[in-house]
């Protein structure tokens, strides 16, 4: 990889630089400003140039343009951003994490969003291994003008103890109108369809059936065998078509198969038949109309997505105006208003148990046909036939013998996805209203308020007829049951800002903000479920409980931030810039005393260039430094105990014991951050390089730590914990070619970050963050990475690995780092070409490092599912696994795979260390072709601008290390994203076509 990548990049440099200096002289292109304006913290528009800190910035049509619509405007940062770190997830709806410049915190953590100044809900969402999502996804991308991420604390120190994780600063369209400014009417429409990509899925092996040993356990009365049906596991009899045999589908007697032995084969239609291929419709029309001081903008989009899982689908509805009016020649306003609409039904259940896509990557039968299963689910589950004695349509493969219908591991799939479906209706607003006005030609006065409001209503079904499973407020194994959970979120904001410009001199000037800040948070969530299963079969509401519920588990928040700031920008002789600003927050989180407290930053530009007098060969070079601080608050009630009802026993209210002892002291986390970087210009703008060099240091971190239950607690909130990161970031652009109809662009971006956990508390040396199925953990290890995998590795003598004399089978040596999920490295390449009207355009994305887990591969190697378990003659004779015993000598105990089950592979011989992969890897994420009609075409219409595209999204996995899935495939959101692969949906290829009409 490391070769493919140095080669690809070398021939690029070389070959751009060539043609550059080629065409330099017949570049006839007006040469344009250098930098531009961009919007950075609290909304603030400044010169690019004269920012002593790195940003990027991506326009609104390099988000969208070139690839299908995700959903969720996150996922189409990816590979475009340098120092950002994006994985996707493929749950359907499912989170999309962000990472600026490595894990500064204990517990992870996501950049701030902020929507044109004002911040905004990005929290993400799991609930009884159901990945809901993030609420970035409920963002409009119709209205993106473009997203300026600020990456290190100078740049975002103006959102205090916002700014720890770094800023994502989107900023929405204006209207235009048209020249003549008349209203104008752009409608776009999008067809979507995506495709399994089979490299993300098992390659099953086709010569062994059910049984975890190669024999039949019992025969029916006629002589013929039964198959294993207790056996969720292919390490069974060999297939052969001659061989009769009672399979699953013989006992029931809307089976075309009942009474019958049918051919002991392999399935036709394994379990990627299950899937669908999920497609898209989407479909929205904006109306604008503009002049100075005058202009609004009204979009509705509609997005209809099917998922890869039967039954699931999701209905968006997105609405958004924005007006900006002049009041008077001195007052301007602003109001912006979006909402949605969103009704998801058949979300994937992440994670281990109960999840259909966990039984399809590690237990499972390879001669149970899917196609059958369907037909005998849509037989059994009539009304009019459904009852116990079936199940209620519960009729599957994973029954408990020849006798018992009854599921022994396993529902039918077909029955899980129809009838134990989720589903969630999502409601979600933001606006804000602000008005300017010009006191002074030098001083303005700006008044801001916002509000951003989610509610999620959440609903879970366990139908009759399921296997029972732990479920509900209890938690305890039932067969049916419903449980729903109503989050309400929301977040107003209040800001008077004062704008000022003085000029010292004709050559020096100073210009910033003085402002204030109050912050309101409100979180309201109420989890109620039905106990001991329902009464009557799908009627699901909270009154149907065979028992008296629990007390419903409720939490309620209000927060309040109040804030100050000063800034000063002072430019001398468009030469050299110098910033500072100051931000002192007050947290209603933290105890008096330790609740108020400030944050600084200083940064410096110069642009040498102009000191120099460089520009007939490189017409720009900005030199820059800073230094920031910046911080996080505590979250709700850690200083003092609080309690949750339990219900009433006796007539007296009972509640459920404190498990964290609260900490009446606790402190702001910090993080202290210095950064130089360089940005040059050569050959006008044929070459851009951008180079950011930073070290952050961030201690004092609110965690819960583990301590003994024998002081009455589980864990202890504390601060404690430092992180140290340092990295580099490189953003290079290049223009080859360059003349009046053709232009390629180049972009890259690469980053590398060093992660170190340096201490956490005294005595302490390790942090659990998160369990894995698997005996792996995640955990923040002082000396190592923060996201050290924990678990057994092989014994070693003089580098062999170690047999147990005894068994044959490997010497295990637990509680080891087996892995780390910090990747080395991440970069991009998008190569754009234009050619009159025509346009195309790919994205490389890459990953380099980044251990993963595979829970998948742990197990489903020893259930002999995959091919690797049945090459050649595998199963046909002893294995010798290689290794030496204690003494030295070499191994020679064969273990024989008819009595131990397949047990050279899989986790009953090998330690977790062995499926711990590397989790890098190359894509080709974006792809577009684009043709805009000329204007000769639509003359006599009301047409005046018309673009049919093609795109493309993960289109082809380049190169992976993780078999038979995604690498960026996580569990879901948060500290879910890191390091864990169970049960993940395939991955699939997204093509789609693309209108767009302007009238």
């Amino acid at each position: 990889m490391k070769k493919l990548t140095t080669g690809l990049l070398v021939l690029v440099l070389s070959s751009s630089i060539a043609v550059a200096h080629a065409q330099e002289k017949k570049d006839t292109l007006k040469t344009k400003e250098i930098e531009g304006v961009v919007v950075t913290a609290l909304g603030i528009k400044r010169e690019k140039k004269s920012l002593g800190y790195a940003s990027q910035e991506i326009k609104g049509g390099a988000l969208s343009d070139g690839t299908t619509n995700t959903g969720n405007i996150a996922a189409q940062l990816s590979g475009k951003v340098a120092g950002l770190n994006v994985t996707t997830n493929n749950n359907f709806g499912g989170s999309s994490n962000l990472l600026i410049r490595g894990v500064k915190t204990l517990g992870g953590g996501n950049p701030l969003i902020v929507i044109d100044g004002s911040p905004v809900n990005n929290t993400y969402t799991q609930e009884k291994n159901i990945d809901y999502g993030n609420a970035l996804s409920d963002i409009n991308q119709e209205d993106i003008e473009s997203i300026n991420v600020l990456k290190g604390a100078a740049a975002s120190a103006l959102y205090g103890e916002r700014g720890l994780n770094g800023v994502i600063v989107i900023t929405t369209k204006n209207g235009k109108g048209k020249d003549d400014g008349s209203w104008g009417v752009t409608f776009s429409s999008a067809i979507q369809v995506g495709f399994i990509d089979k490299s993300t899925f098992p390659e099953y092996q086709t010569k062994y059936g059910a049984g975890y040993a190669q024999k039949f356990g019992a025969q029916a009365p006629d002589g013929l065998n039964y198959a294993n049906f207790g056996a969720d596991a292919s390490w069974g009899p060999k297939f052969d078509p001659n061989l009769m045999v009672y399979q699953w589908d013989s006992f029931n007697p809307l089976s075309p198969n009942a009474g019958k032995a049918t051919p002991w084969v392999a399935a036709k239609n394994g379990p990627i038949k299950f899937f669908n291929n999920p497609a898209s419709y989407i479909n929205s029309v904006t109306l604008e109309k503009g002049q100075k001081g005058k202009n609004i903008s009204f979009t509705y989009e509609n997005m209809m997505s099917d998922g890869l899982m039967p039954n699931s689908h999701l209905n968006k509805n997105n609405f958004s105006l924005k007006i900006n009016y002049d009041l008077t020649p001195k007052l301007h306003s602003t109001f912006y208003s979006t909402l949605t609409l969103q009704d998801t039904k058949g979300r994937s259940i992440t994670g281990y148990s109960n999840n259909t896509v966990t039984g399809f990557r590690q237990w499972w039968q390879t001669n149970v046909d899917l196609n059958d299963l369907e037909s005998i689910y849509l037989a059994n589950v009539d009304p009019k036939v459904a009852s116990a004695a079936n199940n209620y349509g519960n009729v599957t493969w994973s029954r408990k013998s020849a006798a018992n219908g009854a599921p022994a591991y396993w529902n039918n799939p077909y029955f899980q996805a129809y009838q134990n479906y989720t589903s969630d209706k999502r409601y979600r607003s933001f606006t804000y209203a602000q008005v300017t006005y010009d006191l002074l030609d030098n001083i303005t006065v700006t008044g801001k308020v916002s509000y951003d409001r989610s509610n999620l209503m959440a609903e879970n079904r366990l139908a009759f007829g399921s296997l029972p499973q732990a479920f509900g407020q209890s938690n305890n194994s039932i067969g049916s049951g419903y449980a729903r959970r109503d989050v309400l979120r929301n977040e107003t904001n209040y800001d008077l800002m004062v704008n000022y410009k003085f000029d010292i001199t004709d050559n020096i000037n100073v210009s910033g903000v003085v402002g204030g800040n109050i912050r309101r948070n409100y979180m309201n969530s109420v989890y109620a479920s039905t106990e001991g299963g329902l009464v009557v079969p799908g009627i699901y509401a909270l009154s149907n409980s065979k028992k008296a519920p629990l007390a419903s588990d409720e939490i309620e928040s209000i927060t309040q931030t109040n804030s100050g700031y000063v800034t000063a920008s002072f430019d001398f002789f468009k030469k050299f810039y110098l910033d500072g600003t100051w931000r002192v927050d007050q947290s209603s989180t933290l105890p008096a005393g330790n609740n108020v407290y400030n944050y600084p930053s200083v940064t410096g530009a110069l642009i040498m260039s102009e000191i120099l007098d460089t520009k007939s060969w490189m017409n720009f070079w900005k030199l820059r430094a800073n230094y920031a601080e910046v911080g996080g608050t505590a979250d709700p009630y850690q200083l003092v105990n609080n309690y949750r009802s339990a219900g009433i026993l006796s007539n007296t209210g009972i509640y459920n014991p404190i498990l964290s002892q609260p900490n009446p002291n606790l402190k702001p986390q910090r993080s202290k951050e210095f950064e130089v970087g360089t940005e040059v210009h050569f050959l006008r703008d044929r070459i851009t390089l951008d180079v950011a060099y930073y070290k952050t240091k961030t201690v004092d971190q609110i965690i819960t730590l583990p301590v003994s239950s024998g002081t009455g607690f589980t864990g202890k909130v504390i601060n404690a914990g430092r992180i140290d990161n340092s990295g580099v970031e490189v953003q290079l652009g290049l223009v080859p070619i360059k003349s009046k109809d053709f232009t390629w662009n180049i972009d890259v971006n690469w980053s590398k970050n060093k992660n170190e956990v340096i201490d956490l508390y005294p005595g302490i040396t390790n942090l659990l963050l998160n369990s894995f199925q698997g005996g792996v953990s995640l955990n923040a290890r002082v000396g190592e990475a923060w996201g050290t995998l924990v678990g057994a590795d092989y014994t070693y003598v003089n580098g062999q690995k170690v047999i147990d004399p005894k068994t044959g089978k490997y010497l295990q040596n637990p509680n080891q780092v087996i892995g780390n999920t910090t990747p080395d490295w991440i970069g991009g390449i998008r190569n754009s070409f234009s050619y009159k009207g025509f346009s195309l355009s790919f994205l490389i994305d890459m990953r380099k490092g980044g251990d993963i887990f595979s829970t998948d591969m742990y197990y489903g190697l020893s259930s002999g599912l995959y091919k690797e378990t049945a090459e050649g003659d595998y199963r046909d004779k002893p294995i010798v696994l290689p290794g030496v015993f204690p003494d030295g000598t070499p191994n020679n105990i064969g273990l024989s795979p008819f009595a131990d089950n397949n047990a050279a592979v899989g986790y009953k011989t090998q330690p977790s260390r062995e499926f711990v992969y590397d989790g890098s890897f190359i894509k080709l994420r974006e792809a577009s072709i684009g043709y805009t009609l000329p204007k000769s075409v639509l003359a006599g219409t009301k047409i005046y601008d018309a673009k049919i595209s093609i795109v493309g999204r993960n289109l082809w996995i380049i190169h992976k290390n993780l078999p038979y899935a995604d690498p960026e495939a996580m569990v879901g959101g948060g500290i879910n994203s890191y390091g864990w692969s169970i049960g993940s949906m395939p991955t699939t290829r997204d093509l789609g076509i693309n209108v767009t009409f302007k009238f």
